[in-house]
């Protein structure tokens, strides 16, 4: 089994710096961050602090030659295409990707340009960071989850990947029925960080107030349904055990839609009720809720490019 070394992550936002900060000084890690030349002077010049701590990384122009054993991708959803472009010097024969980007198609979509045997699916699920300017505050409570489809038997770059995880003291999880585990997490982005964008609400507003609350459960009705359809199995658990977890969340901190709401950094709404709608029509399903809320989403991006 090929040992994972060399390891490249597109984007230090607020999910891509934890990694970062976790590998940057693993003596069995050479670390290279993606960057173009305009933003490797930006971060040089104003280098990413975490919980305090100022990272000089090294970075990596799309135009060199570099071969990696594992890429992260932790961009925003609207810059992924231009990731697949940038990361095609880096991706060689035994280079394992996965995509902590919000949404459940992400996967498919780098499939589509370097092959399945080469992608995982994954998703990050944690308290959210904090981000201020080029400083991001992050509690350590997080689990990367990743795996196959199915993980009966682990894949060989499964079993890479958590080897690495295990070394590097990433928490990770492997859940057996993968497709589940994903919509689930899909399903909790539609319902909360749809419901706070527009409700403007935290955590602890949707833990002490029913109404609220409510109106996140009714995103995600439509959404499990939309599983069921596409054959995910157990759908009727998710909406619970998504609620358990919303529960135990630092009551303060806000998704990370809100804060780009209040930042007026444009919404990721095109991949949570903007693809609700699409696979609607896919099904003959009805979904109100989402594509109210997709349009009043849409409005606050217009509003806050106006401001």
């Amino acid at each position: 089994m090929k040992k994972i070394e060399n390891v490249l992550i597109c984007g230090i936002g607020a999910i891509g710096t934890i990694y970062a900060a976790r590998l940057f000084d693993k003596p069995q890690v050479n670390l290279k961050i993606l960057a173009d030349k305009e933003r490797i002077q930006k971060y040089t010049q104003n280098p990413t602090v975490f919980n305090g701590k100022s990272y000089k990384f090294n970075f990596l122009t799309p135009e060199e030659n570099w071969s990696a054993d594992f890429v992260i991708i932790a961009t925003k959803n609207n810059g992924l295409n231009d990731v697949i472009k940038d990361i095609k010097n880096f991706v060689s024969e035994n280079t394992v990707i996965i995509s902590l980007l919000n949404g459940i198609e992400s996967e498919d979509v780098i499939s589509r340009s370097f092959g399945q045997d080469k992608v995982l699916y994954s998703y990050f699920i944690g308290h959210a960071s904090t981000r201020n300017g080029r400083s991001i505050t992050h509690d350590g409570v997080y689990t990367t989850v990743f795996g196959e489809k199915s993980n009966k038997n682990y894949s060989e770059n499964v079993k890479r990947v958590k080897d690495f995880f295990d070394k590097t003291g990433i928490n990770y999880e492997i859940p057996e029925d993968m497709d589940y585990s994903r919509w689930w997490k899909f399903i909790l982005n539609v319902g909360y960080n749809q419901a706070s964008a527009v409700l403007r609400a935290n955590y602890g507003e949707f833990q002490n107030s029913e109404k609220t609350n409510s109106v996140a459960v009714n995103l995600m009705k439509e959404a499990v349904a939309l599983a069921k359809a596409e054959g995910v199995n157990k759908t009727e658990n998710i909406i619970p055990e998504i609620e358990s977890v919303i529960k135990a969340m630092i009551p303060e901190t806000k998704t990370s839609m809100l804060q780009d709401v209040e930042s007026k950094r444009e919404t990721e709404v095109d991949i949570f009720s903007g693809y609700i709608k699409k696979l609607a029509q896919k099904h003959s399903l009805q979904t109100p809720y989402n594509s109210l809320f997709f349009e009043l989403i849409k409005a606050i991006d217009e509003k806050n490019k106006l401001t």
